[in-house]
């Protein structure tokens, strides 16, 4: 008997992973990704993307395919955020606990592990072929190649081809299909600071560095060869300070000497990398449904976030993690229940973490550089000490445990609450070390009782 064939669009990294998962269900996978294969065409990696950001739900599901061992070698644990103010003075700030950490990868080298994991099982990628439509009414793909046109039947199709969705935009003309697009004012542009001339970190490696400086900010994340990927946010237009007002390298040193001057002094290839790199916006995407008879959005393509929580990534592993979980309780010849039974179970709390990556976005450009939301980290870590089972910081929900983001959100939303009305005593900064932590629990399971 043939095995049951499935497809996957888009060979990127939750594309990847959910071929590898599918293989591993004993499948026949075909993968097809409309970019050349990055193993053999030159790829500059730093104008690609937003450095990778690891952490427990991702490492779930790479445990689950057996690769954690593979992965943690191209991985930079970062144990908080180092917070540089303008005057070259820093604040650490802890992710969680002393051993909890959120790690650092470079998005190129760890995509070709997992197609090489990929075809070292049997799945098979096709690079170049870029899809042009979907037909659910033939089960057909069209897809444009270096040959010219190609038909491919797709009985069951995943689409993890991106935010930019091909098999989302075919599904977009069937009717009563729900779509939201919101271009946030910001966009990004990818930056270095190269190794020190000894060969080493110009920072401490095992930090995620952020510059706040309100309406804008800069970040940076270490990569393994002692580089660090430089990230600079900033309004696309409409602003004192953004992307349409540096035109030449004067605007650009006045931008960095004033506001990231250290960034900036151990940048020597700033001026060339500026304006050689892309600019790229950002955007979040919502919508449903996420199935077309057996075809399924899934990642990027079902719900693209703003990268500011650290979650795209891993909330697609995730994705590909309960999709698996699924396929073993339902079997592979009742793909239309796994996938009604996988968007019912997982839209609430995509959309939560889409709500949370909005809103950090205004926490790391801004409320970072607050000496009262340094504090305000303080209490929660001390309550996260003294009651570890009753107060887990938003942050430490989201990112150290696989708790749903539904329910992380709406827990965070009471404790922000709570330490809203804690951080208003007037006498909060002389007074936090005399506070009544009992008080503070016993409040929040009052208003969890509500």
């Amino acid at each position: 008997m043939e095995k049951n064939q499935v497809t996957v669009l888009g060979a990127g990294l939750i594309g990847s992973l959910m071929a590898i998962y599918l293989k591993r269900q004993g499948l026949d996978v075909q993968v097809y990704d409309k970019r050349p294969d990055k193993r053999k065409s030159t790829f500059d990696e730093g104008k690609r993307s937003i450095n990778m950001a690891l952490s427990h739900r991702g490492w779930k599901a790479l445990e689950e395919v057996g690769l954690r061992d593979k992965v943690m070698p191209l991985a930079i644990p970062m144990y908080g955020r180092k917070i540089h103010d303008e005057h070259g003075g820093t604040t650490f700030i802890s992710y969680g606990k002393e051993d909890q950490a959120i790690y650092s990868l470079s998005r190129g080298k760890f995509n070709q592990l997992l197609v090489e994991e990929g075809e070292r099982l049997g799945v098979h990628f096709k690079f170049e072929h870029k899809c042009t439509d979907v037909d659910f009414r033939t089960q057909e793909i069209n897809f444009q190649t270096p040959e010219g046109e190609k038909k491919v039947l797709a009985p069951v199709l995943f689409g993890s081809d991106g935010a930019y969705s091909s098999l989302r935009l075919a599904m977009q003309k069937q009717i009563r299909f729900n779509y939201k697009q919101e271009y946030i004012t910001h966009e990004y542009k990818e930056l270095t600071i190269p190794a020190t001339a000894e060969g080493e970190f110009a920072m401490d490696p095992n930090a995620l560095h952020i510059w706040p400086r309100g309406r804008f900010m800069l970040i940076a994340l270490p990569n393994p060869d002692k580089t660090f990927t430089c990230t600079l946010f900033l309004p696309h237009s409409g602003s004192k300070i953004c992307f349409d007002k540096i035109n030449d390298e004067n605007d650009l040193e006045i931008l960095f000497s004033n506001y990231f001057d250290d960034a900036y002094q151990m940048m020597p290839d700033l001026k060339k990398e500026y304006f050689a790199n892309p600019t790229s916006a950002l955007i979040n995407v919502e919508c449903f449904p996420w199935v077309q008879g057996t075809s399924l959005l899934m990642g990027d393509a079902s719900h693209a976030m703003v990268p500011f929580y650290g979650q795209g990534m891993n909330c697609g592993f995730e994705d590909c993690s309960i999709l698996n979980g699924l396929i073993d309780k339902f079997g592979t010849n009742s793909w239309d229940l796994v996938f009604e039974k996988f968007q019912k179970k997982r839209k609430i709390d995509t959309d939560a973490i889409c709500q949370l990556a909005m809103e950090n976005f205004e926490e790391m450009k801004d409320s970072v550089a607050d000496p009262k939301f340094v504090l305000r980290k303080k209490i929660e870590a001390k309550l996260y000490e003294l009651y570890p089972n009753d107060w887990i910081p938003l942050y430490s929900m989201v990112t150290f445990t696989d708790m749903r983001y539904s329910e992380a959100y709406t827990q965070g939303k009471l404790q922000e609450a709570i330490m809203d009305r804690v951080m208003a005593d007037p006498l909060i900064t002389e007074n936090w070390n005399k506070l009544d932590y009992e008080n503070i629990i016993y409040k929040m399971e009052t208003a969890k009782a509500v």
